[in-house]
């Protein structure tokens, strides 16, 4: 993992630079494999006032920085629902996904005593949660409105 790395409790203010990372990695990773009613929802739900909204809701957000620049987050539903894990381009492969996961989960064990997380994985998010530890409870699915593409995943704490 990089040394340099400063994991942080989000705030509202971090809402803009979330939504640019979160939509970047959207087009780039999530985003082919889904069709036109999926792209659009999930673009429109990456803005900084839907991330500020869901803080105000009560989802936990951990941003990672290196030298003050925001390269990763993780946000968290109910102490027990994995909503977003994404790491800039850039900075993949050190190790920033794992560590902003081992947060994330050191914080919801500390606040709820969570033993067991679920999260909704693109195709492309599929072989790096299973490396965090993640394991499909069922097929690819078609889910919502907007019909997106996820496997549903669960974590159980030892």
């Amino acid at each position: 993992m990089n040394d340099r790395l400063r994991i942080r409790l989000a705030t509202a203010d971090d809402a803009r630079a979330i939504g640019a990372l979160v939509r970047r990695g959207t087009r780039r990773d999530i985003l082919p494999d889904q069709n036109a009613a999926a792209r659009a929802y999930l673009l429109a739900s990456m803005t900084a006032r839907a991330e500020r909204a869901r803080m105000q809701e009560g989802y936990r957000y951990h941003v990672g920085e290196i030298e003050g620049r925001l390269v990763g987050v993780v946000a968290v539903r109910d102490d027990c629902h994995v909503y977003r894990l994404f790491v800039s381009a850039r900075f993949q492969g050190r190790g920033i996904g794992r560590a902003l996961w081992r947060r994330a989960l050191a914080d919801c064990r500390r606040r709820a005593g969570t033993r067991k997380f679920t999260l909704n994985a693109s195709a492309f998010a599929v072989p790096v949660y299973r490396s965090l530890g993640f394991v499909a409870v069922g097929p690819e699915r078609s889910s919502g409105p907007a019909r997106i593409r996820t496997t549903p995943m669960v974590y159980r704490a030892r």
